[in-house]
């Protein structure tokens, strides 16, 4: 009996030494990610174990044929030991990983819906009100003058057209956050897409007196569908219209690589704060604090958007398996759309 409490004894000196070990390097690498823990814990319950084996079997006064033996299959359990449970450490690892990010971006897209609840709601009611006041007015006869009335009529209209271009963007982006969009890719030459993009939007910048300047050469033919890639070109110029001020320009130029097509849209808007950057395309940020033009906008509440047009362009261009970015040039900020390439 005394001889099993001296083995157990020895045993479980040996253990508390690594143990306490293990713990120390724990604390230390407490900033290193989940995988190293993991790591550090496995290393430390498997060389306990060895370590009180090799210890009793020390203890025991084994003959040398034996402890090598020992020390040959205590070593290979422990091999297997570490590589089984490495493997399932790091798979555990990544989804611990995993968790922890969908409910990073599910908290996100919570804070998103709300903010944009919160901004269709102001968008839809100052609108509506002021509908419903010009209609009263008009009906009960309290407005009388030809050309106040024949005013009342095109701002009603201009209301109007406003809350359809709402409803239309918070459609599109539904079909994109439900995954209904169904893409029919064709071959397109983008100097002809981006040609009817500028011909739309070039009463916009002609009443803001913005220079739309294309690229003379170098548009590639791209694989994609038409419809949403020219919604998400004309959203950019638009965007870029916007927020550039008056007598500025707005440039545009595409090309390719081994790997993508891109498309380029470069204004001089003024730049877009740092911070601003990763929030550009979320959805409802207006940027209003984003851009920085010396005397603002400018804008006619008319022409103010909801907050939906980049982050419409980030869907459709994701939705084709590609992606956009944003960042500051000199005097104002380029958009990149990038697209994969087909084959020749």
């Amino acid at each position: 009996m005394t001889d099993m409490l001296l083995i157990g004894l020895y045993a479980l000196l040996s253990g508390a030494v690594i143990a306490t070990g293990g713990a120390i390097a724990l604390r230390l690498l407490r900033g290193r990610s989940i995988l190293v823990h993991i790591g550090v814990l496995l290393a430390a319950t498997v060389i306990a174990v060895v370590s009180g084996v090799v210890t009793v079997a020390q203890a025991m006064f084994l003959s040398g044929h034996d402890l090598q033996v020992v020390l040959i299959t205590v070593a290979a359990s422990a091999l297997v030991s570490l590589a089984v449970g490495f493997t399932f450490g790091r798979r555990l690892a990544a989804s611990a990983v995993w968790a922890a990010q969908a409910e990073a971006q599910e908290r996100k897209a919570e804070a998103g819906r709300r903010e944009l609840v919160a901004w269709v709601s102001h968008d839809l009611r100052t609108p509506l009100a002021g509908l419903r006041a010009m209609a009263e007015a008009l009906e009960d006869g309290v407005v009388r003058d030809r050309g106040t009335v024949a005013e009342y009529h095109r701002r009603i209209g201009v209301e109007t057209d406003r809350m359809t271009r709402l409803v239309d963007d918070l459609f599109e982006l539904s079909r994109i956050n439900a995954g209904a969009l169904r893409l029919v890719p064709t071959r397109i030459p983008l100097a002809d897409l981006v040609s009817d993009a500028l011909t739309t939007i070039a009463p916009l910048a002609a009443s803001r007196r913005i220079r739309l300047i294309a690229a003379d050469s170098g548009w590639p033919t791209v694989m994609a569908s038409e419809p949403e890639l020219a919604r998400a070109v004309t959203n950019l110029l638009v965007n870029s219209v916007r927020y550039t001020p008056p007598d500025g320009t707005v440039h545009i130029a595409a090309g390719h690589d081994r790997k993508d097509v891109w498309l380029a849209v470069s204004d001089t808007c003024g730049g877009i704060p740092e911070a601003d950057l990763p929030r550009l395309f979320d959805v409802a940020f207006r940027g209003e604090r984003a851009r920085t033009p010396a005397h603002g906008t400018g804008l006619p509440a008319a022409m103010a958007g909801g907050g939906l047009g980049l982050a419409i362009v980030r869907g459709l261009v994701e939705a084709h398996g590609g992606r956009v970015e944003a960042h500051n040039i000199d005097r104002g900020c380029r958009f990149v759309l990038h697209i994969p390439a087909s084959p020749a």
